[in-house]
């Protein structure tokens, strides 16, 4: 089958834009919502903290076993199949998310979000990489327009409509809150489909032999999964956060609007970097910045401390997939990279489950979520540091 985009490059743009529609539904809604939603599922249902980051380990146990399936499945189904057959079911289990408050029911659908999220996810950064097959530049500048603008759409979504109807509602109208979310994701679902569509014969059953030079990536590896178990702590309990300090839903709205909004124009600040690097270093920079972004709110605290947070972390947290996906294009094979991105993203999935909770049970004992954020810092600074250690594969 063919390994690259036979697709002039007009095509390959409005391929792109229906590729980054499905990351917006499966990472920025299906992953990302929750910590909109959340203070208000916790106030009226009564749970601790660690009741509310449970879901979350949840949903990341799901994507532990929609990255395995994924990983298992892409030398013999083609990438394009799983990314459209991951949107539809995401989509669906948003929709359910609203129906039923029991902390069971709670648990399956984040659980089922997270299985048929991570599908999608994993090979739509696949069927990306091969875009522009013949122009690096755009070809680097298309993955982190997938990844930043595709899920930091879904933010300033979720972040300028939730904050302000929950603060109309009251915390009872949790689940039109999912139900805004579902529909929106119903809205998004044609546009992955058809890119899928066109994308169906990129890959092939072949994707899986070549093998995969695993002890020379490690340190892309362990970088990759320091960014799983630290940046979900932000974007689980940023609200949270927010409501301890006493802040408005209007100001909370505000915070995620610019948030999600760094995200979307991120992949522009990145682009460069990713086309003049081969090895650790884009990898190293992005968990730098996360990590200061998740600090600044307790290192100074106020309103100017959040802008300043936002800022940082918006414009890096979703280049990590970028950077990693990257990393293959350049410096492996076009048959390893399906195989190479799926082993990222279980790796990914395996650190950020424990993330959530942890999180949750160190914000209960100390009383305040501060404390938790600052450990996720350390965290992601320590990946920083051994993800710059990785070299270029190819010389």
């Amino acid at each position: 089958m063919p390994q690259s985009s036979e697709h002039p490059p007009s095509r390959d743009w409005w391929l792109l834009f229906g590729l980054a529609l499905g990351v917006t539904v499966t990472n920025g809604f299906a992953r990302f919502a929750y910590g909109l939603i959340l203070p208000s599922m916790r106030d009226k249902l009564g749970w601790t903290y660690a009741q509310a980051g449970w879901l979350n380990t949840a949903n990341a146990m799901g994507y532990i076993a929609g990255a395995i399936l994924t990983m298992a499945l892409i030398g013999r189904i083609p990438p394009a199949r799983l990314f459209a057959f991951g949107l539809v079911t995401t989509t669906l289990s948003l929709l359910a998310t609203g129906l039923v408050p029991a902390l069971g029911w709670q648990t399956f659908w984040r659980i089922a979000a997270g299985l048929f999220g991570a599908m999608s996810f994993s090979t739509a950064g696949a069927l990306t990489a091969g875009l522009f097959s013949d122009a690096p530049r755009k070809n680097a500048l298309a993955i982190a327009i997938l990844f930043g603008s595709g899920g930091g759409l879904g933010i300033v979504l979720a972040g300028a409509s939730i904050p302000p109807m929950l603060g109309f509602q009251g915390d009872a109208a949790w689940p039109w809150a999912w139900v805004m979310v579902g529909t929106a994701s119903l809205l998004m679902t044609p546009p992955g489909l058809w890119a899928a569509w066109h994308l169906r014969n990129l890959g092939g059953r072949a994707a899986t032999k070549a093998p995969l030079p695993l002890r020379r990536m490690l340190p892309e590896y362990a970088g990759y999964a320091s960014f799983g178990l630290g940046y979900i702590v932000y974007l689980t309990f940023l609200s949270a956060w927010m409501r301890e300090q006493a802040a408005s839903p209007l100001h909370i709205a505000l915070t995620w609007v610019l948030l999600g909004g760094c995200i979307t124009v991120s992949p522009f600040l990145w682009r460069g970097i990713f086309a003049r690097f081969a090895g650790g270093a884009p990898l190293a920079m992005i968990l730098t910045g996360i990590a200061t972004g998740s600090a600044l709110p307790v290192l100074w605290p106020g309103p100017t401390g959040l802008i300043a947070s936002a800022l940082v972390f918006g414009l890096c947290v979703f280049m990590a997939p970028g950077a990693v996906t990257n990393f293959a294009r350049q410096n492996l094979d076009t048959a390893q990279w399906g195989r190479a991105i799926s082993l990222f993203t279980v790796v990914f999935a395996f650190a950020q489950t424990a993330g959530p909770y942890a999180a949750g049970w160190i914000g209960d004992l100390a009383g305040s979520i501060g404390l938790s954020l600052l450990v996720a810092a350390g965290l992601l600074l320590s990946g920083a540091m051994i993800a710059f250690l990785q070299k270029p594969l190819r010389s």
